[in-house]
């Protein structure tokens, strides 16, 4: 099942790739195993993945020892601070920094590692009171303020957009997405490299794709409905 699940996800990617001509190598597949047991993961990293999104810093600390040391773990989910030290020598990248603490205490553990931590600023772009995230009017003034901070790398802009049975209903938020993207990549600003758009997820990434996403998170679309009785 997961193999199809995966297979059909690829066809509907290189598909909405054709149609804007884009090319495949430019979109990367994070395939979110929240909630999903080690054994469903390690299906997916059999058949040639090796991007995983999870929402929770426990549950990458947990499945990161029992996964291969090339897996690339992406922390997709709202990051408490106090959660920051189970991830940051495991993530690949943080895709969901909302807040200039979160920023700060995140350069503060990183430079514990001596390493430098790609992060991408998530954007509310649809303006939702229920979502996280900097308003698309404060973020060029959001990524200047902590690009100074010498132990992360703004690496772009995330968004999770509203849910919606009609995906062509977020074709908006993510073509302003692209062009707030466009905006501040154009500002050359120190300490920052706009390569990394990550936006839309199992119902609406070919959209998303079509509007210049460069990556999108998949979860369902691979790994079926979650599972909330992960021990």
């Amino acid at each position: 099942m997961l193999k199809d699940n995966l297979n059909l996800v690829e066809e509907n990617i290189e598909k909405a790739c054709q149609r804007c001509g884009r090319s495949r190598q430019e979109v990367k597949l994070i395939a979110v195993s929240k909630t999903k047991p080690v054994s469903m993961i390690q299906e997916v990293y059999g058949e040639g993945v090796r991007d995983f999104g999870e929402n929770k810093p426990q549950e990458i600390r947990d499945k990161y020892p029992e996964m291969p040391k090339d897996v690339k773990w992406h922390m997709i989910g709202h990051l408490q601070r106090n959660k920051i030290k189970y991830i940051i020598d495991k993530v690949c990248m943080i895709h969901s920094v909302d807040s200039v603490k979160l920023a700060e205490a995140i350069d503060e553990e990183a430079a514990k590692h001596g390493i430098v931590m790609p992060v991408l600023v998530e954007v509310n772009v649809a303006k939702e009171d229920t979502k996280y995230g900097i308003m698309p009017e404060e973020a060029e003034a959001f990524v200047r303020q902590i690009s100074l901070l010498k132990h992360i790398c703004v690496q772009g802009l995330m968004t999770i957009a509203p849910y919606t049975e009609n995906a062509e209903e977020n074709r908006i938020h993510f073509r302003n997405l692209k062009k707030l993207y466009v905006d501040i990549k154009d500002k050359n600003i120190d300490n920052v490299n706009m390569c990394n758009l990550s936006m839309g997820m199992t119902g609406d990434y070919e959209v998303a794709i079509e509007e210049g996403a460069t990556m999108v998170r998949v979860g369902t679309g691979i790994f079926g409905e979650r599972f909330y009785g992960l021990a």
